[in-house]
């Protein structure tokens, strides 16, 4: 469920991953590798908070992928 902070719209890593069609592990390891930017964004606890740009990257990193897989 998005939280929602100041009319800003936030998503936890999770619920990023499902709307760009990615899983959490995957995203991980791109941010691990540098193949995606870690968001800036955190909650108190450390976790990530992703907004509707970071999914939008994603999303398109994904679909990259997609298209070389098929090809």
């Amino acid at each position: 469920m998005p939280i929602s902070i100041d009319n800003h719209t936030y998503y936890m890593i999770a619920e990023a991953c499902e709307l760009a069609g990615t899983r959490r592990n995957t995203l991980l390891r791109w941010i691990r590798e540098g193949r995606f930017p870690d968001v800036k964004i955190r909650d108190r606890n450390g976790w990530r908070l992703f907004v509707e740009g970071d999914i939008e990257r994603l999303r398109a990193e994904v679909n990259k992928i997609k298209r070389i897989e098929r090809e």
